[in-house]
């Protein structure tokens, strides 16, 4: 097993402390969800938990149920407020999180991508 250890110089440590400004979207006790700096649809945000879990994985073993809890529905508050949620008018969205080199992840704090707005086309090419 392998055992995570957080970075609390990464970027969205900083946005947690107040160092970094963020353009806020939800805040909860223990969720944050912001607009991406560089977003790749008209819909960009990101959920961050406020704990120091590394990606999915870590969280999902080391998270309080209240934290899980918590993140699992900041995620959806989030895709509501958006106007994205199918089920009330919205076209979709795309939850994307990286995970490790290969998850290509670049900010080594678990986050979530919500991208929408506009037909994001395939994330992988189909299997042949």
């Amino acid at each position: 097993m392998t055992s995570y250890s957080y970075d609390t110089s990464n970027i969205f440590a900083r946005i947690l402390r107040g160092e970094i400004p963020c353009k806020k979207v939800l805040e909860t006790e223990h969720s944050l969800a912001f607009h991406d700096i560089a977003p790749q649809a008209p819909v960009h945000v990101l959920v961050i938990p406020k704990g120091p879990y590394v990606n999915a994985d870590h969280f999902a073993r080391a998270a309080s149920d209240a934290e899980i809890v918590d993140y699992t529905r900041a995620i959806g508050k989030v895709c509501e407020e958006m106007g994205l949620c199918p089920d009330r008018g919205g076209l979709g969205y795309r939850l994307v999180s990286n995970g490790g080199e290969a998850g290509v992840q670049e900010v080594p704090h678990l986050h979530v991508h919500i991208a929408g707005g506009r037909v994001l086309g395939r994330m992988l090419a189909k299997a042949e």
